[in-house]
């Protein structure tokens, strides 16, 4: 595929240039090849190549087919040289077959047809703009005020009161009654009524299940270290709002006015500042694209991809819950022990991972940036006004919003085991100078609202728990997918043919019962038009 000299060059991303479009293009079609499969299907391969690298890309796909693989592609605009690579011709115009044979036949099927390839001119060329009639409506209207070049070719004279369309139905009635269709309808009835031997299914990847899991995990794990947005740019977001958080709560004390203080600072941390996680949804969503593509050919499973994904960012998630732990616990002077900020650590972490595996869940449901954004900024704006800090947990109403939502809501179990972490064991003075201090259980049940018939481990077993259902829904929204795949694409190519039909270029009549309605000109004649603003 000529990519030696670009073999150690990155391939880019947004803020990396990489490599050129033409070999992006060109390793696609190599990643294909390489695993050899049986029966290849390529769209466009040589779009966006120069004349020279689509004719060596073309020649190596002729010389993958020597070797028994079946090759079907559509071409775009070939050159003389590259369409004379191909063995068989499909020329399709209207969802109906104009030809299908060997190439070399094609330009005796016009010739008979009584529509011959003019010379030096590109047989590829020739046959599309004899089937194509899109433009036929444009050129009739064009012509009025164009002045028709002479026309010296023999071939073009004889196509000179034709239209497109018109040279298109003799075409199609020409290949209906040749040897070619009947060759096609025996050669479909053998296969029909033939018992042939079943090729045995293979598996898409030979690799163990463990080899698959590391190789994803350090290929993912390099992606994201090579993509600045994936997580770099978030870590220093993290560390920064960690900063200006720490320094506006900066010793934030035990008096009476340091309850609401406290209170803030960890509904803030549990809640905004995990908000930011959606800030990866953009990378996650180019990452989907490539599970896609892979997963239809069948190199590895839906479990180890969500595996991987996991190990590979699970590094970086510890990377911005201990920096953003370490700056906020001590400048705020939370709870002191260091068993106490290991356990918010440890909260904010599973916070994190759990937003991270809300949005995909959200990438498989609405795999578009925007509505995914959108989808996912929703979700969490409902969890924070549930988590028991905007309103106490106990005044919430019972139908729906405490039960199921609330349970269900990681926000409200990472929040009140924060505030456990925080309280419990730490007295605070009363509002005024000769009552007693208030205990912080005290403070936690009378005045947030958090019972203390669990431990704060609970709470974190909970959002843990919160964590893997997450996981194992987007497992399952990810299988569901593929084994409904099939029947929305049916049904989708069904009610696209039928509104193609409905088309004006799909009917088998003109849309007037006579001519007179629009003027008729050749398709030879339509080489001659130039632009309506000389």
């Amino acid at each position: 595929m000529g990519l030696e000299e670009c073999a150690d060059h990155l391939i880019g991303n947004w803020h990396l240039r990489g490599i050129s479009g033409g070999e992006k293009k060109r390793l696609s079609i190599a990643l294909e090849i390489i695993t050899q499969p049986r029966l290849l299907f390529l769209d466009e391969p040589t779009s966006g190549l120069d004349s020279a690298s689509a004719f060596f890309v073309v020649q190596a796909l002729k010389n993958v087919a020597r070797s028994g693989r079946t090759i079907i592609s559509s071409i775009h605009q070939p050159s003389s040289e590259v369409f004379s690579l191909f063995d068989d011709l499909l020329l399709l115009s209207n969802g109906e077959t104009i030809y299908f044979g060997e190439v070399e036949s094609a330009l005796e099927f016009f010739a008979e047809a009584g529509f011959p390839c003019p010379r030096k001119r590109n047989p590829s060329d020739h046959f599309l703009r004899c089937v194509n009639s899109d433009f036929d409506d444009v050129n009739n209207t064009l012509m009025g005020s164009q002045r028709m070049r002479e026309i010296n070719d023999a071939s073009d004279r004889k196509i000179i009161n034709l239209t497109t369309a018109e040279i298109r139905a003799r075409l199609l009635m020409k290949y209906r009654n040749s040897k070619l269709a009947a060759r096609v309808k025996a050669r479909i009835k053998e296969f029909s009524t033939t018992e042939v031997p079943v090729l045995e299914k293979t598996r898409g990847s030979q690799a163990t299940w463990l080899k698959q899991l590391s190789t994803l995990t350090k290929r993912s794990f390099t992606n994201m270290s090579r993509d600045f947005g994936y997580y770099w740019l978030r870590i220093i977001v993290f560390i920064t709002v960690s900063t200006c958080v720490g320094s506006v709560f900066h010793n934030v004390g035990s008096n009476y006015h340091a309850i609401l203080a406290r209170g803030a600072c960890g509904g803030f941390i549990s809640g905004f500042m995990t908000f930011m996680t959606i800030g990866g949804f953009p990378s996650f969503i180019e990452e989907m694209k490539v599970f896609y593509k892979e997963r239809l050919n069948g190199h590895y499973g839906v479990g180890v991809f969500i595996l991987s994904n996991f190990l590979s960012s699970f590094p970086f998630l510890i990377v911005i819950s201990l920096s953003s732990a370490s700056i906020t616990y001590f400048m705020v002077k939370f709870h002191p022990g260091i068993f106490h900020f290991v356990y918010a650590a440890l909260d904010l972490l599973l916070s994190i991972a759990v937003i991270e595996s809300c949005m995909m869940v959200v990438a498989a449901v609405v795999p578009n940036f925007m509505m995914g954004v959108i989808l996912g900024a929703g979700l969490i704006g409902i969890m924070m006004a549930t988590a028991g800090f905007f309103r106490l947990l106990p005044e919430l109403p019972k139908i729906f919003w405490t039960y199921p939502v609330s349970y269900i809501n990681y926000m409200s179990w990472a929040l009140q085991g924060a505030y456990k972490n925080d309280m419990i064991g730490i007295e605070f003075d009363s509002l005024y100078p000769d009552q007693p201090k208030l205990k912080g259980e005290e403070v936690l049940t009378s005045m947030i609202g958090i019972t203390l018939d669990h431990s704060k481990w609970w709470d974190l077993a909970a959002v843990a728990a919160i964590l893997v259902a997450y996981r194992l829904l987007f497992f399952f929204i990810l299988k569901l997918k593929e084994r409904a795949m099939p029947i929305f694409r049916t049904y989708y190519a069904k009610r696209t043919l039928h509104n193609l039909k409905q088309r004006p270029s799909f009917r088998k009549t003109p849309p007037f019962s006579s001519k007179r309605h629009y003027t008729v000109h050749s398709l030879s004649s339509q080489e001659g038009l130039n632009s309506p603003l000389n």
